[in-house]
């Protein structure tokens, strides 16, 4: 039976050779797809997993004092910019023979020398030396290796000084051995929650283009099988050749899908799903992930083969007695509902989203779209019939009223893609909008900085009221001190207010809080929203204080931070560059650090529509091959149809109907049901100035042109129906 099956499956004539090459070209698609998928997390979790130097800690050199048998090497690792581009820039110098050296050196440069990154590299030679090469001394000593950087794009510097040099930045540190863990980084959590919810919405596409793949002229394979059962074939033989026959053009196309990826390669390692670039040799999917696509895919279409034909097993004459299939019924949208109803509270805890719950929410709203479409479909459908004419009209919605679950199989790729799609671009916009709207956009022109002295957070008090004379000296700046607490022991009644702040001088930020009356000065987390690096955070602490904050002094205390706000950019800078000589991090403004956390999440967003795309992809495949497995499977009636005098537009017309009104309804649904997810977590992120905004260009460039191509995609088929129809071969065994 095995044989015999793979003869009907290559060598059953024109028909089936037809029929196993759309299979063979949709699955490959698909699996092309996966592979890039699973390549481009790889290559993510490789770079996220890689020996972090960068988070290297040592400790402050006692004193800022060289002792003559000190080992190791002094470090200074900061950021620096150029064009909005950040390099990662160390300053480094040994302090004995046992000096820790970096990954991708063999050992570290000597004073006056620099290694550098091939893409910086690249950079200092094509940019003005003003302007960038001269903050760099020394000369180029060579590259550093690929396990230095993060990908090909990284921008990094390791340029050797004498001890005396690095002793004398700030921030410098004494390091005996470099870290070789992966990096911890809060930004992880948002790549990996978008390459899930990306991940999930590609699978299930892909599983519903294998199926409607092998489902192709099904009703012709069930009146074949039909008929060798009548002369004696059994259930479990017809079984074997229609496992056969599916698994045979799934396996092609799996194994062309598999070389497929091949070609595409070097265009995937293009892709900058994270903002930068992988190094391509990681753009690869393991050799277990290659074998369970090559095993699963055939198996999938198998057990799509066997459901198909359970009515041949029941029977076979079940085939020709052509019962009515019964209509979907109202219960297939109660799984929607409820994946809805989880993201309006259970997927939420103290405003922060849980994994399980979001994922859970996920799969049923996917789900419930998939079940509730047909029911919603055949609804569409009657109601067409009612409201319009013509014969097309009527021949297209009693075939979609009749069998809704076979039209919406064919889109039902496409309803996920929009669904994923429209989420992330509904929520992105928002939560962006409600950073850059942070205190009512009050603070986005302030300048915050976070001061150090050698070895001490901080200013003593004489420095720190000289630098504050410093900046007030600039003409418009206004300049709020910010000073550490030293008197915590006081009041045990709530978490300590650990920074003080003049009276006088918050009250030209009001956005911040108010002082009780009579105060000279006010306790409050001022500095904590300095540091902050996530604008909703800032949000969600203001006002630090209030009438009924504590009344403290601010003299005689170090001076921890600043606040400095100027309408004029280019005093921005020299502000920027003065406070520079007293900070690690550099001087940034809340709506720049708005920016670092825009850029972050926007590139997660990126990340999902490229999968997005990619899923529109194999939804299109999915439409290719529905369409046109239609064709071939409907050639008899059509044919008839043509010979009673129907013109072939009247039946160009029931195609593009029969296609289009299931996908303009799956697409209006999936968005509906985005939308519905995207509000519940702007509520419950607590966003203050955020709210359900329209998704962006990026989406309609992606979700827009993807249904656009799917109707060019219909539109293409139709003149494949003429051919096909035509009277002179109107000629059926």
């Amino acid at each position: 039976m095995m044989l015999l099956g793979l003869r009907l499956s290559l060598r059953g004539g024109r028909e089936t050779a037809a029929r196993l090459a759309l299979i063979v070209a949709g699955v490959a698609v698909g699996v092309t797809v996966l592979l890039a998928t699973l390549a481009l997390f790889n290559a993510f979790l490789t770079a996220n997993d890689r020996p972090c130097w960068e988070c290297t800690r040592g400790a402050a050199p006692n004193g800022w004092a060289l002792d003559a048998t000190a080992d190791g090497a002094l470090w200074n690792l900061r950021e620096d910019y150029y064009a909005g581009r950040k390099i990662k820039r160390l300053d480094a110098a040994a302090l004995g023979d046992r000096a820790p050296v970096i990954p991708g050196l063999s050992r570290m440069p000597d004073p006056g020398q620099y290694y550098l990154s091939p893409a910086l590299g690249r950079l200092l030679d094509s940019a003005p030396p003003e302007q960038l090469a001269g903050r760099f001394p020394g000369t180029r000593a060579g590259l550093l290796g690929q396990a230095a950087l993060s990908g090909p794009d990284d921008l990094a510097i390791v340029v050797g000084h004498a001890p005396q040099q690095v002793a004398a930045m700030i921030g410098t540190r004494q390091v005996d051995a470099v870290a070789t863990g992966p990096a911890i980084d809060e930004n992880t959590d948002v790549y990996q929650v978008a390459f899930g919810i990306a991940a999930i919405g590609l699978i299930v596409p892909l599983l519903v283009l294998v199926g409607t793949a092998t489902r192709l002229a099904a009703a012709r394979r069930e009146t074949r099988f039909a008929a060798i059962r009548l002369v004696g074939a059994t259930s479990r033989q017809i079984n074997t050749l229609a496992a056969v026959d599916a698994a045979v053009g799934a396996l092609l196309g799996a194994l062309a899908g598999a070389g497929l990826f091949q070609l595409v390669r070097p265009l995937v390692a293009g892709v900058r799903i994270t903002g930068s670039r992988f190094f391509p040799e990681t753009i690869v999917p393991s050799l277990w992930q290659y074998v369970a696509v090559l095993a699963g895919v055939p198996l999938v279409a198998a057990v799509a083969a066997l459901w198909s034909l359970r009515r041949v097993r029941i029977s076979p004459l079940g085939v020709a007695r052509k019962a009515v299939k019964p209509p979907p019924r109202a219960w297939r949208v109660i799984p929607l509902l409820a994946g809805l109803g989880l993201f309006a509270g259970p997927a939420f805890q103290n405003g922060k989203p849980q994994a399980a719950p979001v994922y859970a929410g996920i799969v049923l709203v996917m789900a419930g779209l998939l079940l509730a479409g047909p029911w919603l479909t055949m609804l569409a459908a009657r109601l067409a019939a009612r409201l319009t004419r013509g014969a097309a009209t009527l021949l297209a919605t009693q075939r979609l009223a009749d069998d809704p679950k076979a039209a919406f199989r064919s889109v039902s790729g496409l309803v996920l893609a929009v669904f994923i799609g429209t989420t992330i671009a509904a929520l992105v916009p928002a939560v962006l909008a409600g950073q850059q709207a942070v205190a009512g956009g009050r603070l986005n022109d302030v300048l915050g900085a976070t001061l150090y002295r050698p070895g001490v957070p901080g200013l003593a008090p004489g420095p720190g009221a000289d630098l504050v004379a410093r900046l007030r000296a600039y003409p418009g700046a206004e300049v709020l001190p910010i000073y550490a607490r030293t008197d915590l022991a006081e009041d045990r009644r709530m978490p300590p207010a650990r920074s003080v702040v003049e009276c006088s001088q918050l009250a030209r930020f009001p956005v911040l809080g108010s002082c009780p009356a009579g105060a000279r000065g006010v306790a409050g987390n001022f500095a904590r929203i300095v540091g902050a690096d996530n604008p909703l955070t800032i949000d969600k602490l203001l006002p630090l204080s209030g009438p009924a904050s504590q009344s403290v002094s601010p003299a005689g205390l170090d001076l921890e931070a600043v606040m400095v706000r100027t309408g004029d950019p280019a005093t921005l800078e020299r502000l920027r560059t003065l406070l520079a000589g007293h900070t690690e991090e550099p001087p940034m403004t809340f709506a720049e650090v708005a920016q670092v956390r825009a850029d972050l999440y926007t590139r997660a967003e990126s990340v999902a529509l490229v999968i997005v795309a990619l899923t529109l992809i194999v939804g299109g495949c999915s439409l290719v091959v529905a369409v046109g497995g239609g064709l071939v499977e409907r050639r008899r009636p059509f044919t008839l149809l043509r010979l009673a005098g129907t013109p072939t537009r009247t039946l160009a017309a029931v195609v593009l109907l029969e296609s289009a009104l299931p996908l303009l309804l799956a697409a209006v649904l999936a968005a509906g049901a985005g939308f519905g997810v995207a509000e519940p977590l702007i509520d419950q992120l607590a966003m203050k100035h955020a709210s359900l905004a329209m998704p962006g260009p990026v989406y309609f460039a992606t979700v827009g042109g993807g249904l656009a191509v799917s109707l060019l995609v219909i539109l293409t088929a139709l003149p494949l129906l003429g051919r096909m129809t035509a009277p002179d071969n109107a000629r059926f065994e």
